[in-house]
């Protein structure tokens, strides 16, 4: 399906961005060519020694999404779009909330007015359990992200482009996060704990790839892709970590939620499951809910219910935790 195509990675230095590209070129080694867009050069570098130019079908181009003339020259005969550039850090977000509106949110305004002046044929943006709900600015920030490629979407006209969203949790091991975080505190013997109740869903991040070539290659354009993902507990990764690590627990921060929402109540209504994955279809767009499932093989999910991390049938024991953290080589 990626043969022969040109393909944008916003962010493309970060976590998802370098394992998205090990993907491609494992797998779609005809790819005509992928250029990776970010603002920083010295991650571009530590990139390109594991991918060079001179072995890789690779372009790699500084640039930053709340720069619309930068996108646009980035963009130049792209066919399909990864959108992973954000200010996603919470405590950062929270002190710093009108640049996290210009990244998240102007920036991906940018990404979709870019998109349909140069034709492309197919934009995927990521998003977050954050954005259900919002708490923080964070959050709020990806909930009008979404918004933004929704309406893109449905008012596209007759041009031949696709604006599709997948939402998921936290990827398992990913930098900034709680493993890797209390791997590093393990050795003082106390792990900080925001709130001892508190539940996370979690996928790795190849299931984040599998999740975003879902949407690639079954989006229909307008919808909301989320993964069936389990959740864990808090108290079960420090348990995993640092077994005989004592528990200091240090309150909330400021925006942070005690449990996740991939989708919600009102949600649940114009979402369906198929393959693994829940799709929320456009209430206003060129389809709905009904066609979807009239034309595959989705069946809708029961109304009015959310999908949370604390209710959620699927958790992590102790021990999937620590097979996870020595599979993804974290400790």
């Amino acid at each position: 399906m990626l043969n022969n195509k040109t393909i944008l990675i916003t962010g493309g230095t970060g976590s998802f961005g370098r394992a998205f590209v090990g993907y491609l070129f494992q797998h779609y080694p005809q790819v005509k060519r992928v250029v990776i867009f970010s603002r920083d050069e010295q991650k571009q570098f530590q990139m390109a020694t594991t991918f060079s130019s001179k072995a890789y079908a690779i372009k790699y181009m500084l640039g930053d999404v709340r720069d619309k003339e930068s996108l646009q020259k980035a963009m130049r005969g792209i066919d399909i779009v990864i959108h992973a550039a954000a200010m996603k850090h919470l405590p950062a977000s929270e002190q710093n909330p009108m640049e996290c509106v210009k990244t998240n949110i102007l920036g991906a305004q940018n990404v979709i007015d870019v998109a349909l002046e140069q034709e492309v044929k197919q934009v995927v943006a990521l998003s977050t359990d954050k954005s259900v709900h919002p708490l923080n600015v964070y959050g709020a920030s990806k909930l009008l992200l979404e918004k933004l490629f929704l309406f893109a979407d449905a008012q596209k006209m007759e041009q031949e482009i696709q604006f599709s969203v997948v939402r998921y949790g936290n990827i398992f091991g990913s930098k900034g996060s709680v493993v890797p975080f209390f791997i590093n505190k393990k050795e003082e013997g106390v792990l900080p704990i925001t709130h001892p109740e508190m539940t996370r869903f979690s996928i790795t991040l190849q299931e984040s790839i599998a999740l975003v070539m879902f949407a690639l290659q079954k989006g229909w354009g307008g919808e909301i892709v989320i993964p069936q993902a389990p959740s864990y507990r808090i108290l079960d990764v420090a348990k995993a970590v640092a077994p005989e690590a004592t528990i200091e627990r240090v309150g909330l921060r400021q925006g942070e939620k005690i449990d996740e929402v991939l989708f919600s109540a009102l949600e649940s209504y114009n979402t369906v499951k198929r393959e693994g994955y829940y799709v929320i279809c456009p209430s206003e767009g060129l389809w709905d809910k009904e066609q979807y499932i009239e034309k595959t093989d989705a069946k809708p999910v029961e109304q009015g219910v959310a999908y949370d991390s604390k209710h959620n049938p699927l958790f992590l024991s102790v021990d999937e935790i620590r097979r996870l953290v020595k599979h993804e080589q974290l400790g």
